[in-house]
C-alpha cells in the first residue's frame, strides 16, 4: 500500500478534533470516539472481496472509504473519477487513489465524513460551514 496515500489522508484526518489513527483489519483507519470516518486499504487479487466488488476491480489498487450523504454518494459515483458506492453501509462510498486525485476535494469529503460521526461538541470546534446552521 502506498505510504504516500496514507500520509496524505493522515494529514487531513489528524487535523480534526480528537481524531486518531489505528491499524484496521486491513489497511489504516481514522476514527473519532470509536467511529470510523476514513479507511485506506489495498485491493489485491480480488481481496478483500467485498471491496473488490464495490470498486469493480481485482486490483491492485488502493482505495479510500468515507461516509457521505446518499445524494453526495450518488453524484460522486456518477462521475468517471474513480468514486464508487460501497455495497456495505448505507452511507459509505469510496475513491480509488491515484496520481490524478483532487486532494482538496478529498479533504472536504473527509471533513464531511468526520462531521457525520463526531459528536456535536467536536463538530462545533471546526471552522463553520457557510450558510445557515441547523438548530441545536
Amino acid at each position: 500500500m502506498s505510504d504516500e496515500f496514507v500520509e496524505r489522508v493522515r494529514v487531513v484526518c489528524l487535523a480534526l478534533p480528537e481524531a486518531y489513527q489505528e491499524p484496521a483489519w486491513i489497511g489504516t483507519r481514522w476514527r473519532v470516539r470509536g467511529h470510523t470516518f476514513a479507511h485506506v486499504l489495498p485491493i489485491e487479487d480480488g481481496r478483500p472481496p467485498v471491496y473488490a466488488r464495490a470498486v469493480g476491480t481485482d486490483g491492485p489498487v488502493v482505495v479510500l472509504t468515507f461516509s457521505a450523504s446518499l445524494s453526495e454518494l450518488d453524484a460522486l459515483a456518477s462521475t468517471d473519477r474513480g468514486y464508487f458506492r460501497a455495497h456495505f453501509g448505507r452511507d459509505v462510498g469510496g475513491l480509488i487513489l491515484g496520481d490524478d486525485v483532487d486532494w482538496d476535494e478529498v479533504a472536504e469529503l473527509l471533513t464531511e465524513s468526520y462531521r457525520m460521526h463526531a459528536p456535536r461538541k467536536l463538530v462545533d470546534r471546526l471552522d463553520p460551514r457557510p450558510g445557515p446552521r441547523p438548530p441545536s
